[in-house]
């Protein structure tokens, strides 16, 4: 049998997901919402692709939670999105009302799953799961990191007219203002980019992607980005999936690493089909180790809105 995942929240975002995961023909699928019949159209829909896409993935949409028994992974995308002046700690309180609600399915329903948390804001509320889940940390992390890391190689690669197949990047901490972009880690085909480009350039790429999603929600006008998310997020399901044991940067539970402790920020890490096989603790300057560490005094101050 193929693995099974399970997407919460038929919204743009999950189902770009679900289509992308589909594309890859490496499980089945269950899309779950809580809008009347939507999910079960979704995912009939994505059927219906299969033949010309050249997958067999089984894709189902359902309204009833008890249909995410089963499921070794979880990728939850529910959640209200951001609107043009809206920060992502905006959506905090709103939002952890649905992932706490959500939380308690999956550890009722699937409780030896992996959670992928995609929902904003997303460092805050991977610890939310987490907590409420009581699942060990290694199952449950959040995907922000390699969104903004993609950003980041499409900004360099525009920058220097090179593919962006050849730009690797690393940003870490959380995922918001406060995020850190790492141009000593970021290469062209093993180039690093401060060879490459001068410091103003490269803080003017650094400043784009730390309002990258921002940007998107003030030409969307009533909406958040949904392509490039989803697209992160199936690499990270992949990885599990297939055992490929890809370096990325996700929000991870921090045990000391980096000066931080009892906190989800992002950080790079191994994937593989344990989740988080390995937390990476890559030499930071002083400064780069600075921001890092008010990133996440940031995410602690936050989460005790929610009572933590």
């Amino acid at each position: 049998m193929r693995p099974k995942v399970t997407v919460i929240g038929a919204g743009h975002v999950g189902e770009c997901t679900a289509m992308y995961l589909a594309e890859k023909n490496i499980c089945d699928i269950t899309i779950i919402d809580i809008v009347e019949d939507m999910p079960k159209g979704k995912g009939l829909d994505l059927c219906q692709a299969g033949p010309v896409h050249g997958y067999e993935t089984v894709i189902t949409g359902s309204n009833d939670f008890a249909d995410i028994k089963g499921s070794d992974i979880v990728v939850h995308t529910a959640g209200l999105p951001r609107k043009p002046g809206m920060s992502r700690e905006d959506l905090i309180t709103s939002n952890a009302d649905i992932i706490g609600a959500v939380s308690k399915d999956i550890k009722k329903y699937a409780p030896k799953a992996m959670v992928i948390m995609v929902a904003n804001p997303l460092d805050i509320m991977t610890y939310h799961c987490w907590k409420i889940t009581g699942f060990e940390n290694h199952r449950v992390f959040g995907q922000a990191g390699v969104l903004d890391s993609i950003r980041f190689r499409t900004f360099v690669a525009w920058e220097l007219g090179v593919s962006v197949a050849d730009v690797q990047a690393m940003v870490l901490g959380g995922h918001g203002d406060t995020m850190v972009p790492l141009p000593r880690y970021t290469t062209v085909s093993g180039i690093p980019i401060t060879e490459l480009l001068p410091e103003d350039k490269i803080q003017a790429i650094s400043d784009r992607t730390r309002v990258g999603g921002g940007e998107i929600v003030k030409l969307l006008k009533t909406g958040s980005a949904y392509y490039a998310p989803a697209a992160a997020t199936t690499e990270m399901v992949d990885s599990v999936i297939r055992d490929r044991k890809r370096v990325m940067p996700c929000s991870v539970y921090l045990t000391g690493q980096y000066g931080v402790k009892d906190l989800y920020i992002g950080v790079p890490i191994v994937i593989g089909k344990d989740g988080v096989e390995k937390i990476l603790e890559i030499k930071l300057n002083d400064e780069e180790l600075k921001s890092l560490q008010h990133s996440a005094e940031t995410y602690k101050e936050t989460l005790k809105i929610i009572g933590y």
